[in-house]
């Protein structure tokens, strides 16, 4: 039976309504998008159609999902709030913790021990607030969901980018901050600019090496990673309703690469089988009792065009497996000849060093049922992996299923480490090198999302390339990055020639899932009696104490870095060893943009002190400003923000003394963190006046008392020589980002409202 079965039911049984209603007041049909927007509004059954990327629309999500290294950060802010006890179901996993090393049991031992005090923080709180708690071990936080809390037509938040994962099943998903998080399990709405449409046809069938991956590599390679930002993608198409419903997840949860809001599936038979094999036929029934309302109107799908901002079409039955990377998930290449000629002019390693399967992404049954028919393979034609091989399951049920039907067992006889169910070298939890700093120059091939720079492990000479689990596999065997399955033949022990067949699969496991321990802990019924203590001289874990307004007067404010190029959250606040810190403002803002390039000497943490005129850390130059009172600035490139939806990247800026961020554009979640945080989140109204900035720059900011909607804002930009530049920035608040903005954060404001 399916956790919060009667909130589902609730959800299904409104949607006539709302829905019926919507089509009438947009007055035409309805994307499932539409559907599911407008079946969640705050204020109930629609009065009017909002404005695509235009409108702010207040919603009420279902349910909320956190992973532990954001969910410190964002139920440090809950336990301000005033609050008894969350609004809507909300779930932690302690899944980003836990760093790959020696194997899961010696991994998960270690991180028991070391992150305890975070572990039992978490623990509790979950327990005093009604929160459903997953246990280190249990799972990847988007694996765990889709397994138990995705729904068809549902809406949820989580404190990850990566919550999109869910759209497999027919969500509408947002990866979100912390505050976001806050604001809706203190009982309040949460806005969101009402998105863009983009369509995506999927036509024909895959086969043979291709899979579900190669879609959104595609998909990444002709939007490039901001081309969906403002934006939800929506597939459809006979391609689509053939996939598998992992294989739905896979696709849905790399589009957090593209910067789409979220992407989503209408509901089908692939959804169905996979509700029912996961223990929730309840959920099945109570879906196909209004399975027309979980996907597209009919004309919708038939003239896409005339009901999407934009529309994109991929026969399947003509895709290739695809390679992405290095350093950007939108960088594709097709294997075998053109990897070759790519590799060679760019200077990348062929020899392949690991290779990664597992991650939120590609964890599946399915993604280890078709990766292992490759391993067997090997084994059966006297092959061995000339790459090391990593796996990380993506959870307890997941493990034990395909430990049961011999998986697992045939990548160890590969010799592959088979990790702890969690994210591991996916988010730089891996312990690859001891100084990754300094580390060679190689190739590595993962199945994972993302493969930034230093992303996995600590390493900038890390050159990591995207793949499908089963591609990954076979890449893994041969040692070379231009390897084609397809055409290309190996040399077994025994000297002979042999070649890889296709790889197989199961959808779902033939004898269905099983589990022992799933690693859930529910929480008590009244959490009043449940004590919460953090020490105050913990380095882990501290309380938050509320941010002061930066107020309608900022002026003499100093140019802290000037970023140039890709400025990630990655580079804004590092994850790898920092995780430990996220539950410690203070201590964690000691990596506060020390992965950033400075635009005037090309070097990351080094920077101009202009007290001092000494260069250094990027934190300590900023500390120095706040020890002195002086409000410091910010600039950045396109796509400021990209990547990750941790606050931290805005929440240590603000701790610091940062006061405005102005850069060229903004990715969407760290936009709206700083909003939250009480910032100003600016974009030059002329982009080449990003060029006007100067290393020692002044800000005085000159009309900020007229702060409002639509209405940009003067800057003053002071030169060292004493000549002045007039910079004009426009911002996207509205009234209430506004209100925030005075109370110095959304939480305050919160704060104020319960008081």
């Amino acid at each position: 039976m399916a956790f919060d079965i009667d909130m589902i039911k609730g959800v299904y049984e409104r949607m006539a309504e709302r829905i019926d209603k919507a089509r009438e007041v947009v007055g035409k049909p309805l994307t499932l998008s539409e559907k599911i927007l407008y079946n969640h509004l705050w204020d109930g059954v629609p009065t009017k159609a909002f404005v695509r990327g235009n409108d702010y629309v207040d919603f009420a999500p279902d349910r909320i999902a956190c992973q532990d290294a954001t969910a410190q950060m964002a139920l440090l802010q809950f336990m301000q709030a005033g609050k008894s006890k969350v609004a809507v179901p909300t779930t932690v996993h302690c899944d980003h913790l836990i760093q790959a090393k020696e194997g899961a049991a010696v991994d998960l031992r270690h991180a028991n021990n070391v992150s305890s005090e975070v572990f039992n923080f978490l623990e509790s709180v979950s327990n005093k607030y009604g929160i459903g708690f997953w246990k280190p071990g249990a799972g990847i936080i988007h694996q765990v969901v889709l397994e138990n809390y995705a729904f068809p037509g549902g809406m949820m938040i989580g404190t990850d980018s990566h919550t999109v994962n869910a759209g497999g099943l027919g969500m509408v998903a947002i990866g979100v901050g912390g505050a976001d998080a806050v604001d809706v399990m203190a009982g309040m709405a949460w806005e969101l600019k009402f998105p863009k449409l983009i369509g995506v046809k999927l036509t024909g069938k895959l086969s043979g090496w291709t899979a579900p991956k190669d879609v959104i590599l595609k998909v990444a390679e002709i939007l490039t990673v901001k081309g969906g930002t403002g934006a939800i993608v929506e597939y459809f198409g006979s391609g689509a309703t053939a996939m598998s419903c992992t294989g739905k997840g896979t696709i849905c949860n790399m589009g957090a690469e593209i910067g789409a809001t979220t992407s989503t599936f209408g509901y089908d038979e692939s959804m169905e089988r996979y509700l029912r094999a996961t223990d929730r036929a309840d959920v099945a029934d109570a879906a196909n009792k209004v399975k027309n309302y979980l996907t597209a109107d009919a004309e919708v799908y038939a003239n896409p065009e005339q009901f999407f901002d934009q529309v994109i079409e991929i026969n399947l039955s003509e895709l290739n497996p695809l390679l992405n990377g290095p350093f950007t998930p939108d960088l594709s290449t097709p294997v075998g000849t053109a990897m070759t000629e790519k590799a060679k002019a760019n200077d990348w390693p062929i020899k392949v060093e690991w290779g990664l399967i597992g991650s939120c992404t590609n964890s599946s049954y399915e993604d280890l049922s078709r990766a292992s028919s490759i391993a067997q393979q090997a084994l059966d034609k006297g092959l061995k992996t000339k790459a090391e091989f990593g796996i990380n399951p993506g959870s307890e049920q997941v493990r034990y299923t395909a430990e049961r039907d011999g998986i697992l067992e045939v990548f160890e006889k590969l010799d592959a480490k088979i990790f702890t169910n969690a994210c591991g070298p996916c988010i730089g939890q891996w312990a690859r090198y001891s100084d990754p700093k300094n580390a060679p120059k190689n190739s590595i091939v993962h199945s994972f999302n993302r493969n930034f720079a230093k992303r996995a492990d600590g390493n900038p000479n890390t050159h990591a390339f995207v793949a499908s689990p089963e591609l990954t596999a076979a890449i893994a065997i041969a040692g070379r990055l231009d390897f084609n399955p397809l055409t290309d033949k190996l040399i077994n022990e025994n000297g002979e020639e042999v070649m890889l067949d296709e790889p197989t699969g199961w959808e779902l496991p033939p004898k269905g899932f099983a589990v022992e321990d799933s690693g859930y802990l529910a929480p008590v019924e009244d959490g009043s009696g449940v004590q919460v203590i953090v020490d105050e001289n913990s380095e882990r874990l501290q309380l938050l104490t509320p941010f002061e307004p930066i107020g309608d007067t900022i002026v003499g404010a100093k140019l802290l870095i000037k970023a140039k190029g890709k400025c990630t959250t990655d580079h804004i606040s590092m994850a790898g060893p920092w995780l430990r810190f996220r539950g410690h403002l203070d201590n964690i803002a000691n990596n506060t943009f020390i992965g950033a390039v400075n635009a005037f000497n090309d070097k990351t943490n080094f920077v101009k002190n202009q007290l001092t005129g000494e260069y250094g850390g990027v934190p300590d130059a900023q500390r120095e400003y706040k020890k002195a009172g002086i409000k410091t600035v910010v600039v950045g490139d396109h796509n400021y923000g990209e990547g990750s939806s941790r606050e931290h990247a805005a929440m240590q800026p603000r701790h610091l003394g940062v006061a405005a961020v102005i850069v060229k554009s903004f990715a969407r979640i760290h936009e709206t963190n700083l909003k939250k945080q009480g910032m100003l989140g600016l974009t030059f109204a002329n982009e080449s006046d990003y060029d006007l900035i100067q290393e020692d720059d002044t800000f005085n900011f000159l009309d900020l008392n007229e702060f409002a909607p639509n209405k940009p804002l003067t800057i003053e930009v002071v030169h060292a020589d004493g000549s002045k530049a007039m910079v004009e920035a426009n911002h996207t608040y509205n009234n209430a980002q506004i209100e925030w903005f005075k109370a110095g954060s959304a939480l305050n404001l919160i704060k104020e409202q319960n008081a």
